[in-house]
């Protein structure tokens, strides 16, 4: 047990709590300063200490010191025994939260909280859950008679209530030990009187206080005082002797907060904050907004142009192989001699394993004309399985039967197009026209099918039996091309080379080429694919320029706040706790920007499809632009968070 020999010459019992030893202070710079000369001082529990000194002398280096703020340059500091140049960032900060309470001469408050919230501060950080901190921090300040301010701002408050309220945030935790720094140096007389009166009583209930002031008349409420000038204790009345030996206020018991709580909890302090600068996170809002409104909306034009053209090709079937005359990498030019495919040639081809038809076609401009009205239009020569095969079923009548191409009858079944052309509203199936003087009967009317994937007008034609059509229309035999539907897609490739060996074979020499349309199907695609990257990359630049909008209103933010993060470090927050806060208000503006700009981009979807342009949203881009969107806040927001959390105690709260 160690023993002090007070002035009296009687001893007090007990361990220390603070116990200074050799303290040496020194700021450097070009010309390094010595604030403190070796100060060894014991501190007990219990006492009521007042450290006096005139401006400069060092009284506030060392409550720095003593409230674990600063760290000395040399000696020791014993906090119960331990050695707290041992401790590190985190342990201090633990430290200050569970022992120490902060009492201020310009009452470091936060501003844009309420007294309530101000007082709950340190309680966040060690774990309480929000009805005990509630229920506490309302009893506090009942007690010091600000029960009717607890929604009040610091700016709605007196400087006497600011102070009471610092007293009540000091107290919350348990406040073992209240550091007061000039605590009524901004106050008038009455309610410094009355700062002194609550000081004075929490002494007699137990904790320790001490005071830093340069007024010896306040000095005067301590029951032992301890002068310093220039660094050095000049004098000290010694340890009060009751009080070192009365019973030790216990240290409060931290909480145990979830992960989960910690988030709400940053993510209420993170609204709180960006409501404060409404209009610069509006503007930061904008570019987050703007990026991924521009995913969203680009990626789905690239898409919708994508399904379009799949589409068009899809209405000809992806299964097909499409076999045209003229030897590969040789373009034959319509009405060309040069046509090397029969009907036949399809005959021999559908007898191939995984072919379900083979359709040989002829197209070729005809007039139509019904009694003194032509039109011109396009006239395709086919077999019977064409409907089936290229996925065009027919919306009334019928399509010619096998029968009917077998005797070469004169029957026709015509497109959309060409019927409103003809026919008006009226219905052409049952009518009799002349194509190309040849009379001919409509048996049926084509479905829609639309524009082709070259741009042409599909329905603007009319069908008619391949073998009619050979004879009475176009007098040759050959046809232009020879359709071939596959039934097991994944066989292709293997399918081609089958149909090529079957031609091969029969026409003595390579005369024709083969289009897979399945290939061309996974080629458009692919080229699709590249498309929305390219349209996805640029409107990703919006979203880097949201990110550097976050990263400039973040340096800003903790530029502006300074003070804040001084308080709450002071309070108790770790390195974590101000790194989650500052990372949590760059993930709330990026997540808000994020689903305001997920809503401008269908808007904007939505005005791109009234223009006529193809458009498909599909969920992914748009959770892709979304994540992307929080996660430019996380990276952005990074290092501003970084450098808040990583700022010195005392520098922060010396900041203006």
């Amino acid at each position: 047990m160690k023993h002090v020999e007070l002035p009296s010459g009687s001893v007090a019992t007990g361990e220390p709590l603070i116990e200074l030893s050799g303290i040496v202070k020194t700021y450097g710079g070009e010309v390094p300063v010595e604030v403190l000369h070796g100060i060894s001082l014991s501190i007990y529990p219990g006492e009521f200490v007042a450290i006096m000194g005139a401006s400069g002398s060092g009284k506030s280096t060392l409550m720095n010191i003593l409230g674990c703020l600063d760290k000395p340059t040399r000696g020791t500091y014993r906090f119960a025994g331990r050695d707290v140049s041992e401790l590190g960032r985190d342990e201090l900060a633990r430290l200050r939260r569970d022992e120490f309470g902060f009492v201020f001469q310009s009452y470091n408050l936060i501003a844009n909280a309420t007294a309530l919230e101000n007082v709950e501060v340190p309680a966040i950080y060690a774990g309480l859950d929000l009805a005990t901190r509630e229920s506490r921090a309302t009893h506090l300040l009942g007690a010091l008679g600000l029960a009717a301010r607890t929604g009040h701002r610091p700016s709605q408050l007196s400087g006497g209530q600011q102070q009471r309220v610092s007293i009540a945030r000091a107290l919350m935790n348990g406040g073992r030990i209240i550091l007061a720094d000039e605590p009524t140096g901004a106050l008038d007389s009455k309610s410094g009187a009355e700062v002194m009166a609550l000081l004075q009583s929490l002494a007699e209930r137990g904790h320790t206080v001490i005071l830093i002031t340069h007024d010896r008349e306040v000095a005067k409420h301590a029951r032992r005082v301890i002068e310093i000038h220039d660094g050095n204790i000049t004098s000290d009345t010694g340890p009060d002797l009751a009080a070192a030996n009365a019973p030790v206020l216990p240290a409060s018991e931290p909480g145990h907060s979830s992960l989960a709580a910690d988030m709400a909890e940053a993510g209420k302090m993170a609204i709180r904050a960006l409501r404060t600068n409404l209009f610069r996170t509006i503007l930061t809002l904008l570019g987050i907004m703007i990026g991924v409104a521009s995913v969203v909306a680009m990626l789905a034009v690239g898409q919708g142009a994508q399904r379009e053209v799949l589409a068009r090709i899809g209405s000809m079937g992806s299964n097909l192989l499409v076999v045209r005359p003229g030897a590969p990498n040789e373009r034959v030019q319509a009405g060309s001699s040069v046509l090397t495919l029969i009907p036949e040639d399809g005959d021999a081809v559908a007898e191939l394993p995984n072919v379900s038809a083979a359709v040989p076609e002829r197209s070729g401009q005809v007039t139509l004309r019904i009694g003194n009205r032509d039109y011109q239009t396009q006239a395709t020569a086919t077999t019977v399985d064409m409907p089936e095969t290229r996925n065009w079923p027919v919306e009334r009548g019928v399509f010619f039967s096998r029968a009917d191409q077998d005797g070469r009858a004169t029957v026709a079944v015509i497109g959309q197009t060409a019927a409103k052309n003809l026919y008006g509203e009226a219905d052409p199936v049952g009518s009799f026209l002349l194509i190309n003087n040849v009379p001919f009967q409509i048996i049926g009317l084509m479905g829609p099918k639309g524009a082709s994937q070259f741009g042409g007008d599909q329905d603007d034609v009319v069908f008619v039996p391949v073998t009619t059509g050979s004879m009475r229309l176009f007098g040759d035999p050959s046809v232009r091309s020879l359709t071939i539907a596959v039934t097991d897609t994944t066989r292709m490739d293997e399918t081609q080379a089958a149909v090529t060996g079957v031609l091969k074979e029969r026409h003595g020499k390579e005369d024709f080429q083969i289009r897979n349309m399945a290939a061309l199907v996974e080629t458009i695609s692919s080229t699709q694919r590249t498309l929305s990257v390219l349209l996805a990359s640029i409107a990703a630049i919006s979203l880097l320029v949201g990110g550097i909008g976050i990263m400039n209103i973040m340096l800003m933010s903790v530029t502006e706040r300074t003070r804040e993060i001084g308080i709450r470090m002071a309070t108790g927050a770790a390195t974590r706790n101000i790194l989650q806060q500052f990372m949590t208000e760059a993930v709330v503006v990026a997540a808000f920007g994020g689903t305001l700009g997920v809503v401008l981009g269908f808007a904007s979807g939505a005005a791109i499809a009234m223009a006529g342009l193809p458009l498909q949203f599909t969920v992914l881009p748009v959770v892709v632009a979304f994540a992307c969107a929080v996660m430019t806040g996380i990276v952005f927001g990074f290092m501003p968070a970084l450098k808040a959390a990583r700022l010195d105690p005392v520098t922060a709260l010396a900041s203006d």
